[in-house]
Parts: structure tokens; C-alpha cells; sequence
């Protein structure tokens, strides 16, 4: 029996020992609101700044992650927006940038994609 409880802790904890799930959503979450939410919404939605993350646009079989993480690291020019270009997000460490797709793409499984044109 000693055996499952530690197969069932092991299970619940990430490589470095954290719990996993939970605290990368967490903290997702926190750099989303600091570096993302400003233009692009605290609800993902948008602002007159940016674009809905949960647009179809973003999806991943459109934009895939390497195009978000190249959007973070190198800025993108508008272009299916009239937003304007988006500037590089300077600061962040590649775990940092790995959180914030991550949380958008949770996001994105829970609340499903809008359409592209919004009505």
C-alpha cells in the first residue's frame, strides 16, 4: 500500500517538485495580466488595443506556438487587425514565455474560440 500514496505524490508533481497544473496556470495567469492584458484584455478578450486571444485566428492550427513566441520575443506587424503592430515583449525568460501560451491556450480550451470576422 506505501507504494501507491508515493507513485500517487510522485504522479501529482512536477520534475523540479512542484505541484504542476494548478501554479503554471496560476502563474500564467499573473504574467498574462502583466505583460498581455493591458491590449489583449483581462478575459482574453480584447481591448481598443488588441485582438481577442480567443479569436479562431489564434488558434493553434493558425497560429501556432512558435508564432505566439516569435509575436512575444520580435513584436509582429498588424495584420489581420487594424490594432496596429504589436511591440516585443521585452523582459521575459523562455519558462516565462512557455507560462504565457500555455495559459492562453488553457484559456482557449475552456472558453472556446470566437469567430474571425467578429460579428
Amino acid at each position: 500500500m506505501p507504494y501507491l500514496l508515493v507513485a500517487g505524490l510522485v504522479g501529482a508533481c512536477s520534475d523540479d517538485g512542484t505541484s504542476n497544473g494548478t501554479e503554471t496556470s496560476s502563474a500564467g495567469a499573473d504574467l498574462y495580466a502583466q505583460t498581455c492584458a493591458s491590449c489583449h484584455g483581462d478575459d482574453l478578450r480584447g481591448t481598443d488595443q488588441g485582438p481577442s486571444h480567443l479569436s479562431q485566428v489564434y488558434a493553434p492550427d493558425h497560429h501556432p506556438d512558435a508564432t505566439f513566441r516569435m509575436a512575444i520575443r520580435q513584436g509582429t506587424p498588424a495584420h489581420h487587425w487594424d490594432f496596429g503592430d504589436m511591440p516585443p515583449i521585452e523582459g521575459l525568460n523562455d519558462d516565462e514565455v512557455e507560462l504565457l501560451i500555455a495559459y492562453i491556450r488553457e484559456q482557449q480550451e475552456i472558453h472556446g474560440f470566437e469567430p474571425y470576422p467578429p460579428p
